[in-house]
């Protein structure tokens, strides 16, 4: 892709030949067994062996540290996952391709942004017998959640990572970011999904970096490793995936551009 790279972070070998047809640079997550085409995230200065905690974030560490300071300023960088693409805003069919659907060129309404990240995925649209099923805690802890309006971005991550976790991570942060991410969580009800971005500036990459990470090392200190069920043992890719949205918005002036779900195993079915 011309003057940007677009890493495509997948879990299985077999996903190879769309990845290239796409023009992205596949990198390889998890235990099975990739090909020398695919990026590792287990090489040189990493965290891969925190994979399953911190998902694809084990490799944004890895591109921090050993990929970030050889890049060139203004280059698009960007990131994908095998189920979360960027949209090229076609409509999707029922017998539409992966390449149908995802840019395979940076759009040129992004010229006049730094910064790309996914459109907002709203979070209070829960029926109400998965609300009692999953949030009673967090209904009595806070009773107004009953009106959609409530249903913000701290009683969504109680409801499935923890009652109270994002409070005490929340307090691990610095002090020009704790109470600003804290009135993030309890004013807005939608974030952008998902552990991507697009960016050409290495001064906001590194900045984010050096943020996110300082942060999710001292959340170690109160939430080990030793969290069961998906929800809690991945809490810290959940955390990262609200700050990133809170993070790029403060700091950042984003466009926010679809996001388009295929998975793309099934262009190889």
């Amino acid at each position: 892709m011309d003057n940007a790279t677009i890493y495509c972070l997948c879990l299985h070998n077999k996903v190879l030949p769309v990845i290239k047809k796409l023009g992205y640079v596949p990198v390889g997550l998890g235990n099975e067994k990739f090909s020398k085409e695919w990026i590792r995230d287990n090489t040189f200065e990493n965290i891969s062996h925190k994979n399953k905690y911190y998902s694809e974030y084990t490799f944004h560490y890895w591109f921090w540290k050993n990929i970030l300071p050889k890049i060139e300023d203004n280059h698009w960088i960007g990131f994908s996952a095998y189920r979360e693409h960027w949209s090229n805003k076609k409509e999707i069919y029922k017998n539409s391709k992966i390449e149908d659907v995802v840019i395979k060129k940076i759009p040129a309404e992004w010229g006049k942004f730094d910064t790309i990240i996914g459109e907002h995925l709203y979070i209070n649209n829960l029926k109400f017998s998965k609300l009692i099923k999953h949030g009673l805690w967090s209904l009595i802890r806070n009773p107004s959640a009953l009106f959609k309006a409530k249903r913000n971005i701290r009683f969504h991550f109680d409801m499935w990572h923890g009652n109270g976790n994002l409070d005490k991570a929340i307090d691990q942060l610095d002090n020009k970011d704790r109470d600003d991410f804290r009135k993030y969580t309890r004013q807005n009800v939608s974030f952008s999904r998902g552990c991507m971005f697009v960016c050409r500036s290495k001064k906001i990459i590194n900045n984010y970096y050096n943020s996110i990470f300082s942060w999710l090392e001292r959340c170690e200190k109160i939430f080990g490793f030793n969290l069961e069920g998906y929800g809690k043992k991945r809490i810290y890719a959940f955390l990262a995936e609200r700050y990133q949205s809170y993070w790029f918005n403060k700091y950042t002036k984003p466009l926010l551009w679809p996001v388009v779900f295929y998975d793309i195993n099934k262009s190889i079915e």
